[in-house]
Formats: structure tokens, C-alpha cells, sequence
């Protein structure tokens, strides 16, 4: 199953560091949020990954671009050019990155994907969507409701606020994976 990661929005909360780099490659122990968001669907065996990008977009595709590299040990022969790969703690991932628009709205980078989503459910997820989720569970428990969609959401914690699931017309949830049906369903 695919996973569609949203990575185009602008992170105007966190300005400080999304200056000079789109949210999803702030670091977190030295890695790209990014990374760390595949790692935990690694974990579940979900290896292929569709990056929606935009907003210094280009950040992205260098990072994978230059990632086997990063991670390997290596002897380069500089009168010829040779390079000799050593080992490699590269991961299995297989990473489709797709130029959204900078200012595309999230049903538009979704539509824009499309093509490489196909006719096969898929999960989708936040550049920001660093999770404690079974996965696995998640879908068993999607594909066992036959519908169109399904979300998980957590509440932030907040002195002010109230609670809110249950509560219809109240927006201040944060979902972070859904998943998807390929097609509408009779529900």
C-alpha cells in the first residue's frame, strides 16, 4: 500500500526554521521529520511513499536524491571519477516525488497524485505527522468498515480548551494518517 505524504505547505508556526527549509526537513535528532514519519510506516511494511511537494520543494528532492549517498561509505577516484560503494544503511524505501504547486490547496495536491496512487486504497499523512499509530490495526480496522475514508485524530492538550471529540461542528482536532478507498463505496 502507498503512502501519500503532504510536504508543500509553508510551516508558518515554526518561520524560525521554515525560513531556509519546508517543514518536513526540520530535524529531529538529526533527521528530517520527513524520515522519521517513513521510518514509522517502515516499521509496518509500508515502504512506497508519495511526497506532495511545494514550498522550497526542490529541498526535498535533493535530500533523496543525494540520501544512498549520505549514508553509505565510499572511496571516490577523482582522476576518473570512480566510486566505489562500500556499505550503505540506506533504507528500502521507494520515494515518488511529485511537484504540486506552491500554492495548491490540499484537495488539489491530492488530485495531482492521483496517477500515482492508481486504483489501490492508500494512506495519506501530514509533513508533520510524526505518529504512535499500530498501523496495521488502522487498516484492518478500515477495511473491515467498508467505507470511504478513515481518520485518526488526536485532541491537543491545552489549559483552555474543552474537550471536544464527540462534540459535531468543532474543529480543533489534529488528524495526522488517513486512509483511503481508491473508489466511493455504497455506504
Amino acid at each position: 500500500m502507498k503512502v501519500v505524504i503532504f510536504a508543500g505547505g509553508l510551516g508558518t508556526r515554526i518561520s524560525e526554521e521554515t525560513d531556509t527549509r519546508p517543514k518536513p526537513m526540520v530535524e529531529i535528532g538529526g533527521r528530517p521529520i520527513l524520515w522519521h514519519i517513513m521510518k514509522v510506516y517502515s516499521s509496518f511494511g509500508f515502504n512506497e511513499f508519495i511526497v506532495c511537494l511545494g514550498y522550497k520543494g526542490y529541498l526535498i528532492k535533493e535530500y533523496f536524491m543525494h540520501y544512498y549517498l549520505h549514508n553509505s561509505d565510499i572511496t571516490i577516484e577523482l582522476k576518473s571519477n570512480k566510486v566505489e560503494v562500500h556499505s550503505t544503511d540506506a533504507e528500502s524505501f521507494t520515494v515518488t516525488l511529485v511537484d504540486t504547486g506552491l500554492a495548491t490547496k490540499t484537495a488539489g495536491r491530492l488530485k495531482r497524485v492521483q496517477k500515482y496512487t492508481g486504483s489501490e486504497d492508500f494512506m495519506l499523512t501530514y509533513g508533520d505527522g510524526v505518529a504512535n499509530i499500530n498501523l496495521k490495526s488502522l487498516l484492518s480496522f478500515h477495511q473491515s468498515h467498508d467505507k470511504i475514508a478513515t481518520v485518526t485524530a488526536v485532541q491537543p492538550e491545552g489549559r483552555f480548551l474543552p474537550p471536544l471529540l464527540g462534540r459535531p461542528g468543532l474543529a480543533r482536532l489534529r488528524a495526522r494518517v488517513h486512509l483511503l478507498s481508491s473508489s466511493p463505496h455504497d455506504s
